[in-house]
């Protein structure tokens, strides 16, 4: 279990204090869904929605970009 988890409704890291997904739960869940892609980006895209309506003063593309940009 990651300690790299997201601090609501900021979605900071709780243990680096930089944007979540911060690098390092990218990492851990790229290995986590290694085998399924398309479950990765099913589960960023919860988050995604969640984020989104918590950080409404933010850009809809930087929220997307920061969720789903970086799913191979």
């Amino acid at each position: 279990m990651t300690t790299h988890g997201p601090v609501l409704p900021l979605w900071l890291c709780e243990v680096c204090d930089r944007p979540w997904p911060c690098s390092t739960r990218r990492l851990e869940l790229l290995g986590e869904y290694a085998s399924s892609p398309v479950a990765l980006r099913i589960y960023t895209g919860s988050h995604l929605t969640a984020a989104a309506q918590d950080m409404t003063w933010a850009p809809a593309d930087a929220v997307c970009r920061r969720f789903l940009g970086w799913v191979a």
